[in-house]
């Protein structure tokens, strides 16, 4: 389920699970969101066949978003500790004036 949408991830993740979960058909349930049908089978078969597709790589979507969320915050950080040891370094040089 990637690409360029109008709908939030989220939502869409959201709209499959209520389609999954539901007894109602896809149309009705398309409806109470104010989707198309067919925009909302579209994810639905697309959350399928990411669910049974082999990951790319070895690796499933989900982990290559965790892997991308660490990267970033290993970025983050490492910009703080470089912060931390810049102010290190200047206090101890006011402190031994």
């Amino acid at each position: 389920m990637s690409g360029k949408s109008n709908y939030p991830e989220q939502f869409r993740k959201d709209a499959v699970e209520l389609v999954r979960s539901s007894d109602r058909p896809l149309r009705q349930v398309a409806r109470e969101l104010g989707v198309n049908h067919e925009t909302l089978r579209n994810w639905v078969h697309a959350a399928d066949r990411a669910q049974t597709a082999p990951p790319v790589g070895g690796v499933s979507a989900d982990e290559r978003q965790e892997l991308r969320d660490l990267r970033k915050r290993v970025a983050e950080l490492e910009l703080e500790k470089e912060i931390l040891r810049k102010a290190a370094a200047y206090f101890a040089k006011e402190m031994g004036r």
